[in-house]
């Protein structure tokens, strides 16, 4: 049996939809179940359902040989896994966000010392790639409000349209990196595993064809 970790959240229903085009059936009542191991039907495969940020901890561990998440949090937990395939859906950008107006009364807003962001790794690297210095501040949610009450000059995260950035006054300064869901396994299982493995990444291949 293949165990296949899977986002919680936003990548979670298009990466079910994904699998099931692939042949891979995955249990209907994932979406609204609370469970964390699921079993498929044929016992193949049992999907582990975690928090995006953890996922890569856990196939990087073997918990889980496969697994689906964001390139976004790939970036931010820097994980020593084989990264065999981008599957194209859950596309969106992580940018550089500051409060509108701003840009025009300071060209060098990229100078500013502090910068909210839920990627705090990746924030220090991109402020280091520019020599300029940054005070990271770690926040897990609403990092919008982080300019508006003074927090942080600066914001870095994930957009899709960019549609709570202009609600919370807020624009788009520089983009960071583009984010899709990426296929990641863990070492030991690519050789370990290596049938059901390679059996399981045809069958994404097959989709994206």
């Amino acid at each position: 049996m293949l165990t296949v970790a899977l986002s919680k959240g936003r990548l979670l229903q298009p990466s079910v939809e994904f699998l099931n085009r692939a042949g891979i059936q995955v249990p209907e009542d994932i979406l609204s179940s609370r469970r964390l191991l699921v079993p498929e039907e044929t016992r193949s495969y049992q999907f582990l359902l975690v928090k995006p940020i953890d996922l890569p901890t856990y196939v990087e561990h073997g918990v889980a040989a496969v697994g689906i998440c964001g390139r976004d949090v790939l970036l931010e937990t820097v994980p020593d896994l084989h990264q065999p395939l981008d599957l194209e859906f859950g596309r969106c950008r992580l940018v550089l966000a500051g409060k509108v107006g701003d840009r025009v009364q300071n060209h060098n807003l990229l100078s500013t010392t502090r910068v909210a962001t839920k990627y705090p790794r990746v924030a220090e690297r991109f402020f280091l790639s520019r020599g300029l210095p940054v005070e990271v501040i770690y926040l897990t949610g609403s990092v919008e409000l982080a300019p508006n009450l003074g927090l942080a000059e600066t914001i870095m995260d994930l957009v899709s349209t960019g549609r709570t950035l202009r609600e919370n006054g807020l624009e788009e300064l520089e983009e960071v990196a583009e984010s899709t869901a990426r296929v990641v396994v863990n070492r030991a299982s690519f050789h370990l595993q290596q049938e059901a493995v390679q059996d399981f990444l045809r069958k994404l291949r097959k989709v994206l064809e």
